[in-house]
């Protein structure tokens, strides 16, 4: 799996919007404004978002991922050929969930469409 699998999984998301915040090749995923998912410009993986802190560092300690450079401590990155497929989209899409139900519900209505 690499950057165009990363990119055409969170693209299939629901309300999912991509954008290159800071320049030089960096793929931001956002749902409702809020991101879940982003490739740096290195190429070298996806970092998203876990449950909590202690999620990242069982990840972290069963070196399944590493601490997301610049990002908060529950962000981890992944890198895309250590891990298997099927694992790689499950951190996405729970990354996905743990952001989208973190927006108001009014926006989460009106990007499921009810």
């Amino acid at each position: 799996m690499g950057r165009d699998t990363v990119n055409e999984t969170c693209r299939a998301l629901p309300g999912a919007d991509w954008s290159d915040p800071w320049g030089g090749g960096h793929d931001a995923w956002k749902v409702g404004g809020k991101m879940f998912a982003c490739i740096g410009a290195a190429n070298d993986g996806v970092s998203v978002k876990t449950p909590s802190i202690e999620d990242a560092a069982l990840l972290i300690e069963m070196e399944r991922a590493v601490r997301a450079p610049y990002f908060h401590r529950s962000w981890v990155r992944v890198d895309w050929d250590a891990v298997p497929a099927d694992e790689l989209r499950d951190r996405i899409e729970t990354s996905y969930r743990i952001v989208f139900g973190g927006l108001t519900k009014k926006l989460q209505r009106e990007i499921s469409g009810g």
